[in-house]
């Protein structure tokens, strides 16, 4: 049982930060409708502008935490403006839009490493200590204000679409962007919020890694793969199923290595993916959002 115990909470803890990534992921592409996988950059780059701000240049850690979620939301916005929205404005197809968000994701990995290096870097702001017990499993103060944060958040983020006008122009524009339009819904501005609050919530994952675990400049591959994975068995166009889609992607992987050896979590995820992606690919909830 306390086997049984530790594995759900560890996929809880990672389920989360998946969770986090998802939800952005899920809330630029239901507003923009293309894939922007250089999302998982933004986690990686709000881990290492924390690492700058905190142990660097020893700003104090709620101000740096701060400071890193801004320039999370607006390192968000200048990739739409920027890159995005020109190939846009010139009709490029999403197969293009793609291909620059791969673009961007290696593109920035590799200036990350050519300036902070190849070895890991850690934050060290909380010193390892002694877990406390929860029915037999073990898990930290970090990893329990992991799970609550990323819950308030995300429960946050769902208030925010159903009843802030923000979010329900979003979710106008994600149902039916000629119809918003005709309403007066400005679809520029959504995309900009959208990848401001996106890239945020992406930035809130960063700050989350980079206090319990390491950084290294190639983990924003492995991170957009989990996030979309989660994204995908959800509805990858609704966030609160994109949102489920990551807990049962974080459980689904813990559980997995109570059979597999622990190298296999990622191919979990990968066999999770296909299974999607070919049988069900509208995800476990897109089909009835669509018929309600």
């Amino acid at each position: 049982m306390s086997l049984l115990t530790q594995l759900t909470v560890n996929g809880l803890i990672a389920g989360s930060i998946y969770a986090l990534v998802a939800s952005g992921f899920s809330l630029i592409y239901g507003t923009n409708r293309f894939m922007h996988f250089a999302h998982g950059i933004s986690v990686v780059i709000a881990g290492y502008i924390l690492y700058s701000l905190f142990t660097v240049w020893k700003i104090p850690i709620v101000l740096s935490i701060f400071i890193t979620l801004v320039l999370s939301g607006i390192f968000g916005l200048g990739i739409y403006r920027l890159i995005y929205l020109p190939l846009q404005n010139k009709k490029a197809s999403n197969v293009i839009l793609l291909m620059a968000s791969i673009a961007i994701l290696i593109l920035f990995q590799n200036l990350i490493q050519a300036f902070y290096g190849a070895d890991i870097k850690t934050i060290g702001y909380i010193k390892v200590g002694k877990g406390l017990s929860f029915l037999g499993a073990v898990i930290t103060k970090l990893q329990i204000a992991i799970i609550i944060v990323s819950l308030l958040l995300l429960i946050s983020l769902y208030f925010f679409m159903k009843k802030a006008k923000l979010g329900r122009d979003m979710r106008a524009v994600s149902d039916n962007k000629e119809l918003a339009s005709i309403v007066g819904i400005n679809q520029r501005r959504v995309s900009d919020y959208s990848f401001i609050l996106g890239s945020a919530l992406a930035g809130v994952a960063g700050v989350l890694i980079a206090l319990e675990q390491n950084l290294e400049p190639a983990m924003g591959t492995t991170l957009i793969i989990k996030g979309f994975t989660g994204a995908v068995i959800g509805g990858i166009s609704y966030v609160p199923a994109s949102v489920l889609g990551s807990y049962i992607l974080g459980v689904a992987e813990n559980y997995g290595i109570w059979f597999l050896p622990s190298g296999y979590k990622d191919a979990i995820a990968f066999v999770l993916l296909f299974i999607f992606l070919l049988f069900r690919p509208s995800g476990l909830f897109g089909l009835k959002r669509r018929a309600a």
